[in-house]
């Protein structure tokens, strides 16, 4: 009977000792494009994402639970994308944080729907996304109507009577031409050209042409950084001074490198703050922690908004006591009310969108930094 005891007190002994070891992990995904064209943009959401996980799991978790992300590379690729978003599925995730692209996204937001799991998109801009009424879908950047709105106020503060429209069929850069055309149409200017490049091409003088012979007084390029790069530098080649306003997915440092500084010196853009502006006290402790990781700060602020996704998902766990999808989606609608985050104050609607207004006008100087235009 001793020894029978003795056994039974071993065991309890070993059980106490391992049980944390043994406790369920809060499992949350990270979709992101680590490799293609988009892939700073996606190595950036891993290195933030990770750096907030490792800082809750220091702090003890969520509950007590420690947190495990699961990343899964989308490529940038709608297709690849929907693959990533099939793997992520089937791993145990409470939700997903991501993805950059509106087109991806739109990928993926079927799959998750379908297996009933939270989805706070960070890039994706497109108005569609939200309109679908899914029921777990967010997302922590604004929306193209928001931003095709301010873009039209910025080029009739500029002065530009003739506009031209560029895009490049993808969901967000098509989405946010459409708005911005409807917009400029109810006023003075006009818009003297409307057309899409091919994303990924290395030589863009053919749609130069085209739109040097609608002598625009501006041209508003909607697309991506890798392509307004191209066209910079290309534009400049040619002898052309024409001015281009881009959207907030040309907000990356890339840009410089692609169009080089001279190029690129005068061009401006609509963006959510750049990460060094931002300025909540959550900001300043993760920048500097950022910084100390990473010897600099993130690229974008696209990047930073995954952070901001991370961070509403952890405080409705927290909250709700819960990881049930509905529970989860409830406390973010209607519970979460100007959440201190990274890039300002957070709230969501009934259809995910994120509620306020974040875009600024930067410029880039003479030595190819980003600073908000007066």
């Amino acid at each position: 009977m001793k020894k029978k005891c003795c056994v039974l007190g071993s065991l309890l002994l070993v059980l106490l000792m391992w049980g944390p070891a043994w406790a369920k992990p809060v499992r949350i995904g990270l979709m992101c494009p680590l490799t293609g064209s988009w892939a700073s943009e996606g190595q950036n959401m891993k290195r933030i994402v990770e750096l907030l996980v490792a800082e809750t799991n220091r702090a003890g978790g969520i509950n007590g639970d420690q947190v495990e992300l699961v990343i899964e590379d989308d490529g940038g690729d709608p297709r690849q994308a929907a693959l990533a978003a099939s793997r992520l599925s089937t791993k145990d995730i409470v939700a997903v944080i991501g993805t950059y692209g509106s087109s991806v996204t739109e990928a993926s937001q079927n799959i998750y729907a379908e297996s009933d799991i939270i989805q706070i998109a960070t890039g994706s801009t497109a108005i569609r996304l939200t309109e679908k009424k899914l029921p777990f879908f967010f997302r922590t950047c604004p929306r193209d109507d928001d931003q095709g709105a301010v873009a039209a106020k910025v080029l009739a503060a500029l002065g530009h009577s003739k506009i031209a429209i560029l895009h490049d069929n993808t969901s967000y850069a098509k989405g946010l031409a459409d708005e911005a055309r409807a917009l400029i149409g109810k006023s003075d200017q006009t818009v003297v050209f409307f057309d899409a490049l091919t994303p990924g091409e290395r030589d863009y003088n053919a749609i130069l042409t085209k739109l040097r012979t609608a002598a625009p007084d501006i041209i508003f390029f909607t697309g991506y950084y890798p392509e307004v790069g191209m066209l910079l530098r290309q534009k400049m080649e040619m002898g052309w001074d024409v001015p281009i306003l881009g959207g907030d997915a040309t907000n990356n440092p890339d840009l410089v490198k692609i169009a080089g500084s001279k190029a690129a010196r005068g061009y401006m853009f609509l963006s959510p703050p750049v990460p060094a502006d931002l300025d909540t006290p959550e900001a300043k402790d993760f920048l500097a922690a950022y910084r100390a990781a990473h010897a600099g700060d993130p690229g974008s602020v696209w990047a930073v908004l995954a952070g901001d996704a991370y961070r509403a998902l952890v405080q409705a766990i927290a909250a709700t006591g819960d990881t049930a999808p509905d529970k989860l989606a409830a406390y973010l609608k209607n519970d979460l009310k100007d959440f201190s985050g990274l890039t300002g104050k957070i709230s969501f609607n009934e259809k995910g969108d994120r509620v306020g207004d974040l875009y600024r006008v930067y410029e880039v100087d003479a030595d190819g930094k980003f600073v908000p235009r007066p």
